[in-house]
């Protein structure tokens, strides 16, 4: 069954079709107190009165569409928050922004101001935010989670291209975020950057400074280059107000496209930079381990996944010796605009894991987001519709080297590594190959395959490489190669991609891929696996067309049997799919309970290559913008599932004698309505909740059994389980659970059948105290069948997350998660320093045990608390920074 409601694609269209710029001005000098700029219309420009008229269409004012001249200083102000020094006087002003959320370039609620000049290696930005102290929102908050607070935010378009951006941010105690912004595709905020910054609060309101270095970015220099930039300001208790430097024309497509210019940075000293960042972390673990091997267990063919008894394994816990792992990453700046960055057996050991999913009864691979910071620097580049790399499928990389930057219009990204993980097998695994080396000494006259000899120790390497050339202002065309290489599994893909803008409305997307591999393919003609040669291909082509009130996205993406990237994330293949959403939106009114209103209408059809339906449906849905930060939305459609057993496994031959993969009918069909319902709410700056119900009818249960607690539960398969044959072998298992000449008999194939699903997904959190934030979400899927009333599943996912920010780089965080599915919970506890990207310092304990849950060696009960794993850690990790 498809898991994903079409809810979530309505709403990334609708967050696609909806995305909001940011305005500044600029005007003479700013003043050295916090008084207020006065608001009246004797003074405002053209432009504001217009805004403050209601009118969305702005005609911009010389000053601001002229590119704006950034000063050079010669003497460095102090980072204090506190914009007091008379250096500042020379800097260029932005200011008279404009309200573009919730409202339409309407009147800003509160004045702002922001200014920017440099010396030879520095940027410098402030800003200033008139409101009543009181009503300040801002926290001690950990670095990148302060947008859900008062902020103020810069873009800088460095290389002046429109497609891409930094997207630097801060909160009034000057608590920073950054990231990248991608034009069509968002701001990636796991990226950090070197600076520095403060803020204060004062009775006037609040202001933030800033000092980037040039180092810290990638930029085009030259006399006379130009930036783009937008600034903007955030006031969260005013529905989330975004008031901007530029107007946003919500009839045009982008968002770059309608960013002001700056110029005059015609000085900067071009340093290269060095930096290094050495690391160390000293782990003691223990973990569960076997005490009777793999070999023993199966020795009868019995398959313990299906009601274990018999041999019981307790296992034990093993503290394994004290482990040092040095690492080294490096990071050059050839120039500018390229870098170079190496990882030398890099520590990845993950500080913050990931959030807990529901995995029972998904057909497909689930998406983690990558958060290793050395695939995160240039990872834009990387990214695509098809997404022919993934650098999560580099698990354990020995080494990895990487070369990103752009020169002129060309964009470009190289990347190879080699991956220490498949070929790095446990222990158990490394023993039962060992016991199979040792048979070939006692028949030395027979051939015996071991089946994971060949794979052993070995490493997979990858290599990858973009480019990316930009046509006029608005086009690019883009090229994409990447090759995985492993024992047995050999792995390429090539293409082009381009995104070409029509007209300001309009944009279109394409992407090409033709793969090329060696490694074994299953033919569920024959019901084997082949080594052999598979060639593939996968398109993507999207147009999407975006006004205020109205806008449309229409999608066709594919790829065949044999398309494989192994080095990149591919949900399905044999696939074909078709989608159109359409929108109709109301004009914002700020001042209405009723802000803004969305309808959408979704319609998708999927088919296989070979014509066959896979998936067809529509569904419409209305969303709300209320007064007092609440959003409300709500889906309801139908769709029709079909499913074919050689999806799944082997296809029925009769004159083979071969079965199929499912018990009974060889397709199955189902119509599925369904509808949803979501809301959030900020009730004030300590309390925020959020929620989503939703229920899909006859929805399928896959038959694949969700672990120990939720076995099959298909009728064949429990007319299997109450079979003279299964309960005949139970009674000589208990009789002799050593005796190999006991035969398991073969469990029926898979009986898919409908059923009633039922997902709840609630939260929220709590802010006690400025520096203290807890968070609690609950997540449960049930899936009831409807032919014999059984329960196919039923997960429950409790999480809990609390951070401490002692001042802003120190701090303690909390985190448990606790998954009914297998009564399993994981936690961690750790204490952090991280003054600036790449050096910090933890201390931490992870823990993951059961609780009357079920062994990982026999799936055997264990009524009582079981640990599996547990791990005391110290990492610490510094940045040298040189520069010639």
């Amino acid at each position: 069954m498809q898991r994903l409601y079409a809810l979530v694609a309505v709403l990334i269209f609708s967050v696609c079709l909806n995305a909001q710029s940011n305005n500044g001005n600029v005007a003479g000098s700013v003043s050295e107190t916090g008084n207020s700029p006065v608001a009246t219309a004797a003074n405002k420009s053209d432009d504001a009165k217009s805004a403050s008229d209601g009118n969305p269409k702005i005609t911009l004012p010389a000053e601001k569409a002229a590119p704006v001249n950034i000063s050079k200083i010669g003497s460095a102000p102090t980072i204090d928050g506190r914009i007091d020094e008379e250096v500042w006087l020379r800097a260029a002003v932005f200011k008279d922004f404009y309200q573009t959320n919730p409202g339409n370039n309407t009147a800003a609620s509160k004045p702002t101001e922001a200014l920017m000049m440099y010396d030879e290696k520095n940027l410098y930005i402030a800003f200033k935010c008139w409101d009543e102290k009181d009503k300040i929102r801002a926290t001690v908050a950990k670095r990148d989670e302060v947008f859900g607070e008062d902020n103020v935010r810069v873009w800088l378009d460095t290389y002046n291209d429109q497609r891409r951006a930094y997207v630097i941010g801060f909160n009034p105690l000057g608590i920073q975020q950054d990231g990248i912004f991608t034009e069509g595709q968002g701001a990636d905020f796991s990226v950090d950057i070197v600076m520095e910054s403060k803020g204060v609060i004062e009775d006037w309101g609040w202001s933030v400074e800033v000092k980037i270095p040039f180092k810290s970015l990638r930029y085009t220099a030259g006399k006379g280059k130009f930036w783009g930039v937008n600034v903007a300001r955030n006031i969260d208790r005013l529905n989330d107000e975004l008031d901007q430097w530029m107007p946003d024309d919500r009839d045009v497509s982008g968002f770059l496209v309608k960013s002001g210019r700056i110029t005059g940075l015609d000085e900067i000293k071009y340093e290269r930079t060095l930096e290094i960042v050495p690391s160390v972390t000293i782990a003691e673990t223990g973990s569960r381990k076997r005490t009777i091997p793999t070999s023993i267990i199966n020795a009868n063919g019995f398959d313990p996944t299906f009601y274990p008894i018999g041999i019981t394994d307790p296992g034990k816990f093993v503290n394994n010796p004290i482990r040092p792992d040095l690492s080294l990453n490096l990071k050059y700046t050839v120039s500018p605009n390229v870098t170079l960055d190496a990882a030398i057996n890099p520590d990845f050991a993950e500080i913050e894991a990931d959030a807990p999913v529901v995995s029972a009864n998904q057909r497909f691979p689930i998406f983690f987001t990558e958060k290793r910071p050395f695939f995160l620097e240039g990872k834009e580049i990387f990214d695509s519709p098809l997404q022919p790399f993934y650098s999560r499928t580099i698990v354990d990389p020995d080494l990895a080297v990487k070369v990103t930057g752009k020169t002129g219009k060309n964009s470009f990204g190289l990347l190879v590594a080699s991956d220490n993980a498949p070929g790095n097998y446990s222990e158990d695994e490394r023993g039962d190959l060992d016991a199979c080396q040792q048979s070939r000494q006692y028949f030395p006259n027979q051939f015996i395959r071991c089946g994971i000899e060949e794979f052993v120790d070995k490493n997979a390497l990858f290599g990858v490489l973009r480019l990316k050339r930009d046509i006029g202002n608005q086009h690019n065309i883009g090229f994409f190669a990447t090759a995985r290489t492993f024992p047995k599994n050999r792995n390429f893909t090539s293409g082009f991609d381009g995104v070409f803008k029509l007209n300001q409305k309009t944009i279109l997307n394409f992407q090409v891929l033709g793969t090329h591999s060696r490694k074994f393919f299953y033919n569920p003609n024959e019901d084997n696996t082949r080594y052999r040669t598979g060639n593939g291909i996968g398109y993507q082509i999207s147009l999407d067309y975006t006004t205020d009130t109205h806008g449309w996205y229409a999608e066709a993406v594919g790829r065949s049997r044999d398309y494989r990237a192994d080095a990149g994330f591919t949900r399905r293949t044999n696939t074909n799919s078709i989608f159109f959403a359409n929108r109709v939106s109301t004009r914002s009114k700020p001042k209405e309970k009723i802000i803004r209103l969305n309808w959408q209408q979704v319609a998708r059809y999927t088919y296989d290559w070979n014509g066959r339906l896979q998936d067809v449906g529509a569904s419409t849905s209305l969303s709300a913008t209320l007064q007092g930060n609440l959003y409300i939305g709500s889906e309801i459609g139908a769709g029709i599932e079909r499913i074919y057993e050689d999806e799944f496994g082997a296809r029925r031959n009769p004159a083979r004698n071969q079965p199929g993969a499912f018990f009974g009918e060889p397709t199955r069909t189902t119509t599925q309505p369904y509808f949803s319902l979501n809301a959030s709410k900020n009730f004030s700056k300590q309390f925020a909740l959020y929620g989503f119900v939703g229920s899909i009818i006859n929805a399928f249960d896959y038959d694949f059994g969700a672990g120990n607690r939720f076995p099959r539960r298909s009728p064949a398969f429990i007319d299997y389980l109450d079979s003279p044959e299964y309960n005949n072998y139970i009674n000589l298992l208990q009789l002799n659970p050593n005796n190999p000449n006991i035969q398991f008999p073969n469990p029926p194939a898979l009986d898919p059948g409908r059923g009633w699903q039922f997902d709840l997904n609630v939260g929220g959190e709590y802010k006690p105290v400025d520096p203290l934030r807890i968070s609690l979400d609950y997540t449960k899927s049930r899936l009831r069948r409807n032919d014999n009333g059984q329960i196919a599943f039923d997960t429950n996912i409790f999480s809990l997350r609390s951070t401490y920010q002692f001042t802003r780089f120190l701090f303690t965080r909390l985190r448990v998660d606790y998954d009914t599915l297998n009564a399993n919970t994981s936690g961690q506890f750790l204490f952090g320093w991280n003054p600036n990207p790449g050096t910090a310092f933890y201390v931490g304990y992870n823990d993951n045990f059961n609780y009357r849950g079920y062994s990982p060696f026999t799936n055997q009960f264990e009524p009582g608390f079981e640990r599996n794993s547990r791990t005391f850690f110290i990492r610490a990790s510094y940045l040298f920074r040189k520069s010639f």
